[in-house]
C-alpha cells in the first residue's frame, strides 16, 4: 500500500498592519474547513499569541511551543494540540518574540518553517490544511512562513489608510518569490470589518483590487461584535454564534479558499 501523503495546502495569512481581523480569519476559516470534513492545522506565528489564546489555551500554562519547534529542534508533533473547534493548533508563547532574534543569525532562516512541515508531513501526520497566523510584521517569522506557503491570503480592513502596507507586502512576496520559494501565489485580498452600509467601504475595495491586479476574496467579513466576544469564549465563531452573517461569510470564504485549492 501506498503511504505517501499529499501535501497538504499552507496558507499563509500575512498583513504588516496589526487590527485586520487576520487571527479572527485564521481561526473562522480553519474552523469553516473543520465543518466541511478538512483536516486542519493552525501555526501561531505571533509572540502576543492571541490565536492560541482565542482558541481556549492559556498560553502561559503551555511548556512547549512553536518557538521549541523553530529554535530548538523539538519535534513539532510534541507541540500540536488538539482545541474544541476541530483543528489542530501549533501554539505561541511570548518567547516567540526571541526567536527572530535567534534565527537572524541562522543559515537558512527562511527555510526554518519548511523544514517543519516536511518534517511533519514525514512524520505521517497529515493535513488537507496548514494556516499560518502571521505576526504583524515583516520581519523573519513571515519571510519563513512565506517561504513555506503554497499561497498568501492578505486580510484587509475595508479603510483608506489599511491598504497603504500591501504595497509592502507585496514587495515581501516578490523577493522571497525570486530567492526562497518560487511557487508562491498570492491567493487574494481577504476584506474584512466590512461595513456594507457606507460607499466608502465598496470604493476602498475597487481600489485595491484595480491598484495591485489582486482578487478579491468574497463575500466581505461584516463588523460585528460577535467576534470580539468569541475569543472570550475560547472558540472561534463558528462555535459561539452559528448562524450570525459573520460565521457565514467565513463558510461562504472557507468553501471559495476550497475549490481555489482544487484548481
Amino acid at each position: 500500500m501506498n503511504s505517501v501523503q499529499a501535501a497538504p495546502t499552507i496558507l499563509a495569512v500575512a498583513n504588516q498592519k496589526g487590527g485586520v481581523a487576520k487571527t479572527t480569519s485564521v481561526a473562522s476559516i480553519g474552523a469553516a474547513l473543520a465543518e466541511r470534513g478538512q483536516s486542519v492545522l493552525l501555526v501561531d506565528l505571533d509572540p502576543q499569541a492571541c490565536l492560541t489564546f482565542s482558541l481556549g489555551i492559556d498560553p502561559e500554562d503551555l511548556e512547549l511551543s512553536v518557538h521549541h519547534v523553530l529554535t530548538k529542534g523539538t519535534a513539532v508533533e510534541e507541540v500540536i494540540l488538539e482545541t474544541d473547534d476541530g483543528v489542530d493548533l501549533l501554539p505561541a508563547t511570548i518567547e516567540l518574540a526571541r526567536a527572530e532574534a535567534d534565527l537572524l543569525t541562522r543559515t537558512g532562516r527562511e527555510h526554518v518553517l519548511r523544514g517543519v512541515m516536511e518534517d511533519l508531513q514525514a512524520s505521517g501526520r497529515s493535513y488537507d490544511w496548514v494556516l499560518l497566523d502571521c505576526p504583524p510584521s515583516l520581519g523573519v517569522l513571515t519571510v519563513a512562513a512565506l517561504t513555506a506557503a503554497t499561497g498568501v491570503l492578505i486580510p484587509l480592513q475595508c479603510e483608506t489608510l489599511s491598504h497603504r502596507g500591501v504595497g509592502q507586502l507585496l514587495d515581501t512576496v516578490h523577493d522571497v518569490r525570486r530567492f526562497t520559494n518560487r511557487d508562491l501565489a498570492v491567493w487574494g485580498v481577504l476584506p474584512t470589518l466590512y461595513d456594507g452600509r457606507t460607499n466608502h467601504a465598496r470604493a476602498v475595495l475597487d481600489t485595491i483590487s484595480e491598484t495591485y491586479e489582486l482578487d478579491v476574496i468574497e463575500p466581505p467579513i461584516p463588523k460585528t461584535i460577535k467576534f470580539a466576544e468569541a475569543p472570550a469564549a475560547g472558540r472561534s465563531i463558528l462555535a459561539t454564534s452559528r448562524t450570525s452573517k459573520g460565521a457565514e461569510a467565513y463558510r461562504e470564504v472557507a468553501a471559495s479558499l476550497l475549490a481555489r485549492s482544487a484548481r
